[in-house]
């Protein structure tokens, strides 16, 4: 069924107690919304296909789940909310509007949440879940009290999303759907911007000018990556908005030290004019000291010292699906990742390439997303895999878009072969299975990666083996 299409022009009143009913809650992106609604004061009900740790998530916040969808779910509602996802023909949206029920996209209730507070969001193509998560652990750590939406579980607070008391929202701004665009921000970080999305926009270009419009609205600070050509451009073409750069070369207002691995994670510098602290990030890979560099910058233009920031990272428990080790199976280590685009891949491999549990192979598992990106992007993935030994591809996880003809992961698999050398297509989950068992040993590192069901994949591999 086709996505519902995201609605433009209605305003969400947070200003006195609503009702709101979440249709796909236990969503990652829906569940954060709930659980904040939910803590702002408002009644909130959710319904979903399944029970999923999304929606045991909201029901420990007071959200009424319901499994399964019928159209008496959104009787009494106020507002009736959908993300992308949603099927348009989905029957408690097509019972709310015949009902007159205002039916919004998952964009509009978060833009009004963003607008009734002091909103820090976090953008860009890649590195959004990790960077808005440790802003949030160092703002907390520094005795701040924000309020936060994030896509994903942040594992030291067991949740990706809590109303604080101090009025700042911090936000993960994804603008795949609109969203981004939609919020009410006074700052915001970007992290870089690339190739995604090109159903949406386009072109990278239509990319570009998405971040310029929504650098353009702010009040505040806009901190960006200033080894990415395109972010530094989005600040340039915003001149009258305050700006903060970081990353690795001298001419950044913060610069990042080569960083090097250690068993603990990654270590590094992070130095300004007038600040500097030396951090041991518990996360491999030269991205993610890039990202806590971005949300030091920040967090420091809210006065926050670059020291209080390291220590407060320094126990830093990770994001779901962010290179999260899952067990081993026949001797190998298994790691989960929610990596999909070309420069993710690269940085996750790269990364795990310092693992120092790795003595045997690096065996990479991808699982691509979604046709028409597929279709725009299979051969951009022809060089990401160079780190690994071995490269598996499976089938598309279609993440509610429709089939196009000719479409396969088998476009992806023939685009790394130009590249590669021992490449294995294997169209289905069970094959997949059976394939990369035959390959782990001891001492190998597997690492599957995608943004589908691929997360499955590691209680597969061990219940097999």
């Amino acid at each position: 069924m086709t996505p519902a299409e995201p609605t433009t022009g209605e305003t969400v009143d947070l200003s006195v107690p609503r009702r709101f009913h979440i249709v796909g809650v236990g969503g990652p992106g829906m569940s954060a919304v709930a659980i904040l609604l939910a803590r702002m004061g408002h009644t909130v009900t959710g319904s979903d296909l399944h029970d999923t740790q999304g929606t045991a998530a909201v029901r420990r916040c007071g959200v009424d789940v319901r499994i399964g969808h019928d159209p008496s779910h959104v009787s009494g509602a106020d507002w009736v909310v959908y993300s992308t996802a949603v099927p348009a023909g989905n029957v408690e949206l097509v019972a709310a509007r015949e009902a007159g029920i205002p039916v919004v996209h998952r964009a509009a209730a978060l833009a009004a949440v963003t607008a009734a507070h002091r909103s820090i969001g976090v953008a860009g193509t890649h590195g959004k879940t990790t960077t808005s998560s440790l802003l949030t652990v160092m703002l907390r750590g520094a005795g701040r009290d924000p309020s936060f939406v994030i896509g994903a579980e942040v594992l030291g607070l067991g949740t990706g999303a809590e109303k604080g008391a101090d009025g700042t929202l911090v936000v993960e701004a994804d603008e795949s759907d609109g969203t981004a665009a939609a919020l009410v921000l006074h700052s915001m970080i970007l992290t870089n911007v690339d190739v995604d999305h090109l159903d949406r926009f386009g072109d990278l270009d239509a990319i570009e000018d998405e971040f310029v419009l929504i650098a353009s609205r702010l009040g505040g600070t806009l901190v960006v990556c200033g080894d990415d050509p395109r972010a530094v451009s989005v600040a340039r073409r915003n001149p009258s908005v305050r700006t903060l750069t970081y990353g690795s070369g001298p001419g950044n207002d913060v610069t990042v030290s080569e960083p090097v691995p250690t068993a603990e994670g990654v270590r590094f510098t992070v130095s300004s004019r007038d600040d500097a602290a030396d951090v041991v990030l518990p996360l491999l890979g030269e991205h993610n000291a890039l990202n806590c560099a971005a949300a030091m910058t920040m967090a420091g233009s809210m006065g926050v010292p670059f020291a209080e920031c390291a220590r407060a990272v320094a126990g830093f428990a990770g994001v779901d699906r962010r290179f999260i080790e899952r067990g081993t199976a026949r001797g190998a280590l298994l790691i989960d990742d929610y990596a999909h685009l070309p420069a993710e891949i690269d940085a996750t491999l790269r990364a795990a390439r310092t693992h120092p549990g790795l003595t045997g192979r690096l065996v990479a598992v991808f699982q691509p997303n979604r046709f028409h990106r597929i279709a725009t992007m299979a051969g951009d993935y022809a060089g990401c895999f160079s780190s690994a030994d071995e490269v598996f591809i499976t089938d598309v996880y279609a993440s509610g878009t429709e089939r196009i003809e000719g479409v396969t992961g088998l476009l992806v698999a023939d685009a790394v072969r130009t590249r590669h050398t021992s490449v294995v297509w294997a169209e289905t989950r069970g094959e997949l299975v059976e394939q990369v068992l035959r390959v782990l040993g001891p001492g190998d590192i597997c690492v599957s990666m995608g943004c589908g069901d691929i997360s499955a994949f590691p209680d597969e591999v061990r219940s097999a083996s």
